[in-house]
């Protein structure tokens, strides 16, 4: 068709396209019109069915990838297609085998439609507007994830050609498809990424030098390939770096790049746009990219004594080398930032990061130490104080403006948090911080008249630097007499967000020993009296974590609420059910456990209200889109667990629960919300633990129902349940054979299917448990199918010893139950490929095994076993045959029994003394021209692998604009 040949961009040189190979198997226009009917609502559902009937069809995917990238479609038609195009790739592209038991294979993209889009991807990116590009990126990553290297080494030339091209036109597209391919290796370890180094070998060296020759030019397109290089660069070293790849010559020379870009002039016309549109402009995430990458080098690789071992001579040579000359630009702009230009908030909480990790080495602080108070004073303190941007949410949306200050997401890319950490560090590990930053606080807070703002900066500060005031002699006394005179009258304040802030200041001293009691009532009245009265959302937030806390770390504080439980506890699930708040469900789950007594005569009600809350956020519309409602609402189940858990001795109250918790599990069973499986497994395991009701025993049913349709997955979060079932009410789980049944069948199910060791392990484990609790019960017909099941599973291959003893366990728990029918039943089991009884194999295998026999339990079991086969009147040969090994691995059980019994005995000591051991004063500060040496994370970092540093990169595009949030990767 003219449409394919119209499509596609010329191939890279020796590659025929094969769209154009295997022209009109599959009409182009017909797919066009299906898929145009896909955008209007009146065609929709025609349409898709049109689409579902053909995607099947040879030469599917390539059309799509035609129409995709040809000039001569409507727009929204080719958005609809690379919409397509992306799910079936990132669904359908790997072979498959068919699902256990089924021998129809499931649909995958033929290999001659693959080959087809291999070949003409790369260039479909190059060539396609942006929003049909991401579409296609995504496919690209999905294809380099199972195809590169294996079926696709030919994707690194593609690259490599069209990045060469002199047409600069195809230098964006191909550095997407370059950044695809890093990305993919961006989270494997150090050793899986040989294909991707042997790659970057050729393209390291080459987009260094596209850097070096764009740099001059400042015009948007330069800047926007800039960017992609950086991004591309920080994918390759955010977790590991390949020193192989960037020795001391070529790092100097990136270094350089990076220093030129942080130090450049951002175009003076950019003033002109609205300053919130500003972050969003390339030449700041420029940038913010060249920022992220010094912070992360620095604080991964850079920094000696907080490295593993594999960087140590980098971590030297960095900072002697870049570490100050790249401060040198970071403190210009703070300087511009404190002279009140305008600095991105990202460029500048990355150059506060970077700051963070310089505080430690002398020859960074040196070169700081000049111009910290300015710093503290002038750029943190101002970064610490409310703002503007929060008085507007509060007021257009508190619930928005709560969400944003406990949300570790927002954290992390947060100026004021980045801010906050470096006060933190500079003031613990440089003495001449602390009391220059109290004595500036304390002129704020007792000047007449000052803006109430820089007072909530004052107390933000104070609050921050709590747990290093508190360990200060000089100020922790200081500290009653600060809340006494400067925290409590502002709970009378009319502005709302300083009652909020004084609220946290008592949440943030809350460990405080205070030496007047009168502080500590009025610190608890007046945190109580914010929850309970307070007209504002966010000041009753932090009021509840202030109350929480106090009532944790004070004993007294306790007994002082103790009347005030209920009014207490139901202002909590109110906010809770209005804020849906995951922060709060932990303040009542801590609230509950220090009042278990006052929670049990409240339990109902309050497992009411939580359950009408569960039941509101799993029906409301946008649960589905909304992550911290899924966190939410697991928080809810942890604290209707915890409630359970708290009354477990109060049988009327567990009762009158269970017909609630039985509604929630329901609920959450009827929609199949997979995700809180889990934890409605933990509530019916609760339910259970005393008795088991008629009700819960109709569960078992419903879970079996369940278990078919999701086996595998959830089988080791049903075992504590499953146990209960067959421990807990043993009467009534053999009075009718289908209980007996359902356990079997899923344990069956578990050791025949491909649900891996752990979960067959645990089937194992309850067959042997069935057997020893009906010991002398009258199950002796399911004795050889649970042995059958067992010993079946050892004739397939086992990886670890943990299974294959499981299973012998259950024979030897069949010998205790009763030895006759064990032998009777070794002897007449036959597997198809050996026709002998398997008696023998099973008494050499545990022989040989004596020694894997681990725990008090289990080495229990195998003296058992053994000396029921010494008393045995009549002996198998097979246990004639290992007689001369029975009381040697006897003794060797018993020994491990008294290491295990020795070990329990050190341990429960060890805690004891730890329990004894006071704990001193711990004065971190180093004197202001060393180091610091942290040895203990050094060591544990040589012991750990993978490299230094903390949380201070992880994410890093959480807010870009071309990038997607689709990587699977990360969570492998």
């Amino acid at each position: 068709s003219d449409l394919a040949a119209a499509s596609l961009p010329p191939s890279a040189p020796g590659e025929a396209s094969a769209c154009r190979r295997r022209k009109g198997k599959m009409d182009p226009n017909r797919i066009i019109q299906a898929l145009k009917g896909t955008i209007d609502p009146k065609l929709r559902i025609a349409a898709e069915n049109e689409l579902n009937q053909s995607y099947k069809i040879i030469n599917f995917a390539p059309s799509l990838l035609q129409i995709i990238v040809s000039d001569q479609v409507e727009f929204p038609v080719r958005q609809a297609a690379a919409i397509y195009l992306k799910n079936m790739v990132t669904q359908y592209w790997p072979d498959r085998e068919p699902p256990p038991g089924e021998a129809v294979f499931p649909f995958n993209i033929h290999e001659n439609d693959r080959q087809q889009i291999r070949d003409n991807i790369v260039e479909g990116i190059i060539r396609s507007p942006d929003l049909v590009r991401a579409q296609l990126t995504m496919c690209l990553r999905a294809i380099i994830k199972h195809d590169f290297p294996g079926h696709w080494t030919a994707v690194v030339d593609k690259i490599g050609y069209y990045l060469q091209s002199q047409n600069s036109g195809s230098w964006l597209g191909s550095l997407l498809c370059l950044y695809q391919l890093v990305k993919t290796y961006e989270y494997k370890k150090a050793e899986e990424r040989d294909p991707l180094i042997a790659a970057m070998q050729i393209f390291l060296p080459r987009i260094q030098q596209q850097m070096i020759q764009l740099l001059p030019d400042n015009s948007h397109y330069s800047v926007l390939l800039q960017k992609q290089i950086l991004k591309i660069f920080y994918a390759l070293v955010q977790y590991a770096l390949p020193l192989q790849l960037v020795n001391n010559q070529t790092m100097t020379q990136w270094m350089e790049i990076f220093r030129t870009i942080i130090d450049r002039n951002v175009p003076p016309e950019t003033l002109q746009i609205d300053e919130d549109d500003r972050p969003e402009l390339v030449w700041w995430k420029c940038k913010k990219w060249a920022l992220h990458i010094v912070a992360r080098l620095f604080e991964r690789y850079g920094s000696p004594g907080n490295v593993t071992k594999e960087y140590f001579e980098f971590s030297e040579f960095f900072l002697k080398t870049y570490a100050v000359g790249i401060q040198q630009v970071l403190l210009r702009i703070l300087d511009q930032y404190r002279q009140k230009d305008y600095v991105a908030p990202r460029v500048l909480q990355q150059t506060l990061n970077y700051l963070n990790q310089g505080v430690i080495h002398s020859v960074t602080w040196k070169q700081m130490k000049p111009h910290i108070q300015s710093i503290t004073e002038e750029v943190i303190f101002s970064l610490m104080c409310y703002k503007d941007e929060d008085e507007e949410l509060w007021q257009e949306d508190p619930y928005e403006y709560i969400r944003m200050k406990f949300d570790v997401f927002e954290d992390y890319a947060s100026t004021t948090t980045a801010a906050q950490n470096l006060l933190y560090t500079a003031a613990k590990k440089r003495k001449e911080v602390l009391p220059k930053m109290m004595a500036y606080c304390y002129q704020i807070l007792t000047e007449p008249n000052v803006d109430p703002r820089k007072k909530d900066g004052a107390l933000h500060v104070i609050g921050s630097l709590a747990d290093i005031l508190l360990k200060k002699s000089v100020f922790k006394d200081q500290m009653e007499l600060m809340l006494q005179n400067h925290v409590f009258p502002l709970f009378m304040s009319n502005q709302g967000y300083l009652r909020a802030r004084s609220c946290w200041v008592l949440h943030s001293f809350s460990a405080l020993k205070f030496h007047n009691e009168l502080n500590l009532r009025n610190a608890v009245e007046l945190a109580k009296k914010s929850l309970i009265d307070d007209k504002e959302m966010p000041v009753k937030v932090e009021a509840a974590i202030a109350l929480q806390t106090l009532i944790s770390n004070q004993e007294q504080a306790k007994e002082y609420v103790k009347p005030y439980v209920r009014p207490v506890m139901q202002e909590l699930l109110h906010i809770v059910r209005e804020t849906e708040s995951d922060d709060l469900t932990n303040v009542i789950q801590k609230m509950i456990c220090e009042y278990s007594q006052e929670v049990a005569t409240i339990a109902i009600d309050m497992t009411q209200h939580l359950a009408e809350i569960f039941g509101k956020v799993l029906q409301s519309e946008e649960y589905e889109e909304v992550e911290d409602k899924t966190v939410m609402a697991m928080g809810i189940l942890h604290t209707i667990d915890t409630i359970l858990t708290v009354v477990e001795d109060h049988k009327e109250i567990t009762q009158q629960l269970e017909s609630i918790c039985l509604q929630i599990i329901g609920l959450v069973l009827q929609k199949h919300v997979i995700e809180f499986y889990e934890e409605i497994l933990s509530l019916a395991y609760s339910l259970t633990c005393q008795m088991i009701s008629p009700q819960m025993w109709q569960l078992l049913g419903v879970l079996y129902e369940v278990f078919q349709q999701d086996c595998f997955e959830y089988f080791a979060d049903m075992m504590p349940l499953l146990h209960n079932y067959v421990t807990i009410d043993t009467d009534t789980l053999l009075s009718n054979p289908k209980h007996l049944e359902i356990i079997y069948a899923m344990c069956k199910k578990v050791l025949t299917g491909d649900a891996g060791e752990d979960a067959e392990c645990h089937a194992a484990k309850l067959l042997e448990v069935i057997v020893l609790q009906c010991k002398g019960r009258g199950i002796d017909q399911c004795i050889p199918l649970f042995v059958e099941a067992v010993l079946e599973r050892l004739t397939r291959g086992v990886k670890t010893s943990e299974l294959r003893t499981m299973c012998l366990q259950v024979a030897i728990a069949a010998l205790y139950y009763n030895p006759d029918l064990l032998l009777h039943t070794l002897e007449n089991i036959r597997f198809p490929h050996n026709p002998e009884p398997i008696t023998t194999q099973f008494i050499n295998q545990w022989m040989n095994d004596t020694d894997c026999f681990l725990g008090l339990h289990d080495r229990k079991m195998c003296i058992i076993g053994l000396s029921i086969l010494m008393d045995l009147q009549n002996r198998p040969p097979a246990v004639d045959a290992v007689a001369a090994q029975i009381v040697p691995s006897i003794l060797l059980l018993f020994l491990g029994l008294k290491q295990v019994c020795a070990s329990r005995e050190l341990t429960e000591h060890e805690d004891h003394a730890k329990d004894e051991k006071h704990v001193a004063e711990d004065n971190e500060e180093i004197p202001s021209d060393e180091e610091e040496a942290n040895e203990v994370s050094q060591a544990m970092q040589e012991n750990h692998g993978g490299g230094g540093g903390g949380g201070g990169g992880e994410q890093d595009d959480e807010d870009d604009d071309d990038d997607d949030d689709w990587d699977e990767d990360a969570l492998e």
